[in-house]
């Protein structure tokens, strides 16, 4: 449907207001397809570029590993420091999981079983 729009109004047939009617659109998501062709070239939707950018890269996720393989003990608070994030510690916690990654430490000793009864 977007191509359509702006190929009525390259033929300049009718207004921008027209168009709008005619394709039973918000005059503002015209205007935004006109300006965002000019800008960009493309017309497809921005939802991937929206939002906040992600604090922690690639280069952040593979010193992690590093980290990791240094010393398997390591806190989110110690992850923290040493890539020198202001993060909270949850966004820590949630890119080493994307990464099949856990910092949880286990106790010495025998591991809880659930025992039929």
């Amino acid at each position: 449907m977007r191509e359509r729009i702006l190929a009525c109004y390259d033929h300049g047939v009718e207004t921008r207001e027209g168009i709008a009617r005619r394709f039973c659109v918000s005059l503002g998501l015209v205007k935004k397809l006109i300006q965002q062709r000019k800008r960009i070239g493309d017309i497809g939707p921005l939802h991937a570029r929206a939002g906040r950018k992600p604090m922690i890269t690639q280069q952040h996720k593979k010193r992690m590993l590093e980290l990791i393989a240094e010393n398997n003990d390591t806190t989110l608070a110690e992850f923290r420091a040493a890539l020198r994030l202001s993060c909270s510690l949850t966004a820590i916690h949630n890119a080493l999981a994307g990464m099949d990654q856990t910092y949880k430490k286990r106790h010495f000793g025998r591991m809880r079983k659930t025992v039929r009864t």
